[in-house]
């Protein structure tokens, strides 16, 4: 992924107002992130922890999604499994992200989810960068390149899908 400025994420968002895209808390360390390595950039917000947000390309240009993290039901432990990356975690390690399609601003009830790792580090993941505490990633015959053109294919089925 190609290095992002502020002003560039801010200005990348199609799920929300200006307004709201101005006041979302951008990660503070952007110099220092591993853009190589990245095939979007994602984080939860820290003084709201249910939203969380994700920033990616779309056709060579950036394209930023405000997503919310949907409650979680109670009950057992349980291990579950990110859909854009495969990584399997402990229950709190894969949340369902919900975002609002890229629409007018007067479809509110027009919603996509995809489950998702709670850090939002599915590149790391792929890429043996980051390892889960509890659970990991499956034994695999794919080599690291096609893993990662397995979750770039996923990402881009979900950014569809908060397209159509």
């Amino acid at each position: 992924m190609k290095e992002l400025t502020d002003s560039a994420i801010r200005a990348s968002f199609v799920n929300c107002s200006k307004g709201e895209a101005s006041r979302l808390s951008v990660p503070r360390d952007l110099a220092d992130l591993p853009w190589d390595d990245l095939d979007f950039l994602g984080w939860r917000d820290p003084a709201a922890p249910q939203r969380s947000y994700l920033v990616t390309e779309r056709e060579g240009e950036p394209v930023g999604f405000s997503l919310r993290v949907a409650p979680r039901g109670f009950g057992a432990q349980h291990r579950a499994m990110c859909s854009i990356c495969l990584t399997t975690h402990s229950s709190d390690g894969v949340a369902l992200m919900v975002g609002r399609k890229a629409r007018t601003a007067g479809d509110t009830d027009n919603t996509v989810g995809e489950y998702i790792c709670t850090d939002l580090s599915c590149s790391l993941y792929v890429r043996g960068k980051k390892r889960v505490q509890a659970g990991g990633r499956m034994q695999e015959s794919l080599t690291e390149e096609e893993k990662i053109e397995r979750l770039q294919r996923k990402l881009s089925a979900f950014v569809d899908k908060l397209f159509q």
